[in-house]
């Protein structure tokens, strides 16, 4: 018997070691993890680097309340702003808290400046901004927010690559336009870079934030930093976390000057958000995927990947739809449901994840190895000739 609540429905799999990208499983069964913790595992299982930093770290300090500096934050939030467009960070423990940070960071900007009827914000409906009770309502999805009213209220909605409704949905009374520039648990929509500078474009007309959600498709998984920068375009917030602690539990919002300026002393906090042991680890990270070298290689793997994902799809397209994403963060889309197609991955040792639109998630660590790539290729299309 588990004592463990009934919200997961989990594979019943379990793991004792993790080396790379692969999970050795408690009865010895060695699977290619292409989950990766949900584009968490930025540099696989048992990084070396990572080890390091965590000995060495958990030796000094573990935490210490942010009443007191924190030097080890002070350094990743400055390698942080010196990457991006960011002039100020704040960090935290997770994608949601970084997603419910954002809103805060929006809302409190307006209000600092005389305008505090300007409170709501813009999303796409069905996207995914995390689990807190705001971040459902901003998901604006029927599933998520079922038996959790009253609904809360200050978001509205407007459905993917509608511009009219986009545009119409914009009063008075808005704030910012929160989209995922790569949409994850959506089903891997990719925003495309026009469609980026157009919603720059809308905001600074309209003079309301542009908040960019890159908690998944950020920190180098799209094969630049942000998923944004090739769009050339600045944003007003970025909440990031997942791949940034490489397995380590670590949020952030990135912002500008002008909207950091609301967020004074008391107006928002967080117990372990940036203590000294989460902050080393980031730091690790950070040096090693925000590299030139290492963010061409996952260009590279990934434009390997995508061409012989797309080989299988015209070779079985009555199984697969469409191939999406950028970078390692991939989707296969199917016909069908995807659930026996996860389970015979499975079957045949690749652990991959779901998304919304029978989309089946592939998000390999960034330094996976291309015979891994290969590897997985030659399981996917067993699972498609044995489905046909």
């Amino acid at each position: 018997m588990s004592y463990l609540a009934k919200n997961y429905n989990r594979k019943k799999i379990s793991f004792k070691f993790g080396k790379g990208s692969y999970l050795y499983s408690t009865n010895g069964i060695k699977y290619l993890d292409f989950c990766a913790g949900i584009a968490v595992l930025s540099l696989g299982h048992a990084h070396p680097k990572l080890i390091d930093s965590i000995k060495k770290q958990s030796k000094k300090l573990w935490h210490v309340s942010n009443a007191f500096e924190i030097p080890e934050g002070e350094k990743l939030a400055k390698k942080l702003c010196q990457k991006t467009f960011a002039d100020y960070v704040i960090f935290q423990n997770s994608g949601t808290e970084a997603t419910e940070a954002a809103i805060k960071i929006a809302r409190r900007y307006f209000f600092s400046i005389g305008k505090p009827n300007k409170n709501r914000i813009l999303c796409i409906k069905n996207s995914f901004h995390g689990r807190t009770i705001a971040a459902i309502f901003a998901s604006g999805s029927k599933k998520m927010t079922e038996g959790f009213g009253p609904k809360v209220p200050g978001f509205d909605h407007f459905t993917f690559g509608d511009h009219k409704s986009l545009k119409k949905k914009i009063n008075k009374n808005t704030a910012a336009i929160m989209v995922e520039t790569i949409g994850g648990e959506s089903g891997i929509k990719v925003i495309p870079d026009f469609c980026l500078k157009g919603l720059r474009k809308l905001c600074n007309k309209k003079k309301i934030l542009l908040i960019l959600d890159e908690v998944q498709c950020g920190i180098s998984r799209s094969g630049d930093f942000l998923a944004f920068e090739r769009s050339k375009v600045k944003p007003d917030i970025v909440p990031i976390a997942k791949g940034i602690g490489g397995g380590f539990p670590i949020g952030a919002v990135l912002m500008n000057k002008k909207v950091a300026s609301g967020m004074t002393p008391g107006t928002h906090g967080s117990t372990f958000g940036g203590n000294p042991l989460a902050m080393a680890v980031g730091n690790t990270v950070m040096d090693i995927v925000s590299n030139k070298n290492f963010l061409n290689n996952v260009k590279k793997v990934s434009n390997y990947f995508l061409l012989k994902l797309n080989h299988i799809k015209d070779k079985y397209p009555n199984i697969i739809k469409e191939i999406r994403g950028r970078g390692l963060l991939i989707g296969i889309q199917l016909h069908k449901d995807q659930t026996i197609f996860i389970n015979k991955l499975i079957n045949n040792k690749l652990l991959t994840i779901r998304a919304a639109e029978n989309v089946v998630r592939i998000l390999p660590p960034l330094n996976v190895k291309k015979k891994e790539l290969d590897q997985a290729l030659k399981i996917i299309t067993k699972v498609c000739a044995e489905l046909k």
